[in-house]
């Protein structure tokens, strides 16, 4: 690995405390001879940008003119380093000694592999896999996600049960490592979608351009989660369910679209519905108003991916499946796994 260099990237945008916390973990176990810490800050009005000058004048600091979003901060910082390898890292995760080796390693051994991740522990119950990506992202066939070691809300143990290399569909942006010609080949992150869901339409990108994506759970990363917004906040619920339908809109091949539309629709509907009888109005207004925004972007989009078969791809309803057939875990999951009913 002589000569490899890759920047681990830390967007910040108002996160002094996040920092403080976990920046301290990032300098201490990334090699500089192997990675460089750079922090790129969306325009905070906190004191970031005064605190991380003070206590750590040996990063690179990115100060932007105004919040740019996941996907355009990421995009701006991407452009101006000049490294291999970019490590999208949120700035809500601790690493572990020896993270990021593994992570180059299998990037420099496997040239058709665009993007992996490491595994992703909860850093408040260290035991179990955390939300956000877990031990890899899969897909279901109306564009539901998933990850070995999360399905839905149900979050897995980790016992080791999926410490295996493999080819996922998606890799999660709290710890994306991605060959940087590869990103800016594929067009970066989509910043229309702000934040959400946008590194599973990269992957997605990445895939239709005949790279694959891994996940190396040789590498530990604990994430805290929703450092920016909580989990159940409209505004997250609101990105989440439009950039889905975007991120169909614009890869998935058009008779797949128009196949599985009316199915999503029904079951957005659904979910809708199930909050107005919880009394969560905010939530159900995020989901039609989500349905809104999406017919508007789209216009903006050349429609339909080519077809290609993807790795990752469930050929079943994941929802239905967990609430109907009881398969709440990845290992009961037939196609990848072939367990015992």
């Amino acid at each position: 690995m002589n000569g490899v260099t890759c920047a681990v990237i830390v967007l910040n945008w108002n996160g002094r405390k996040l920092l403080e916390e976990f920046l301290p973990s990032v300098i201490r176990n990334t090699d500089p001879a192997l990675g460089s810490v750079i922090v790129a800050d969306n325009h905070s009005t906190d004191d970031s940008a005064e605190y991380l000058k003070r206590e750590f004048p040996g990063i690179t600091l990115l100060e932007f003119d105004q919040n740019y979003g996941f996907a355009g901060g990421y995009n701006r910082a991407i452009r101006l380093i000049e490294a291999k390898y970019a490590l999208l890292l949120n700035s809500d995760a601790e690493v572990t000694e020896g993270w990021l080796p593994p992570l180059v390693a299998l990037l420099e051994r496997e040239e058709g592999v665009a993007a992996v991740q490491p595994k992703i522990r909860s850093y408040r119950e260290r035991d179990k896999f955390e939300y956000a990506g877990a031990c890899g992202g899969f897909i279901d066939y109306l564009g539901f996600p998933f990850c070995r070691g999360r399905i839905l809300d149900t979050v897995e143990q980790d016992a080791g049960q999926y410490d295996v290399a493999t080819k996922v569909f998606w890799a999660t942006g709290a710890a994306l490592c991605i060959r940087r010609d590869a990103y800016l080949e594929a067009g970066g992150l989509d910043e229309n979608f702000f934040a959400h869901m946008e590194e599973i339409d990269l992957c997605w990108r990445l895939q239709n351009r005949g790279y694959s994506i891994k996940v190396e759970p040789a590498s530990t990363v604990f994430h805290l989660g929703g450092g920016t917004l909580p989990m159940d906040h409209p505004r997250k619920l609101f990105l989440n369910y439009r950039n889905n339908l975007l991120m169909l809109y614009k890869n998935a091949e058009r008779k797949r679209f128009r196949r599985i539309f009316p199915c999503r629709c029904a079951l957005d509907g659904m979910a809708a519905c199930i909050f107005l009888l919880k009394g969560e109005w905010a939530n159900a207004r995020s989901v039609f108003r989500a349905y809104a925004a999406y017919r508007s972007a789209r216009a903006g989009y050349e429609p339909g991916g080519p077809g290609r078969t993807l790795a990752g791809v469930y050929r079943r309803s994941i929802v239905w499946d967990y609430f109907a057939r009881n398969r709440k875990v990845f290992s009961k999951l037939k196609q990848f796994n072939k367990p015992s009913d």
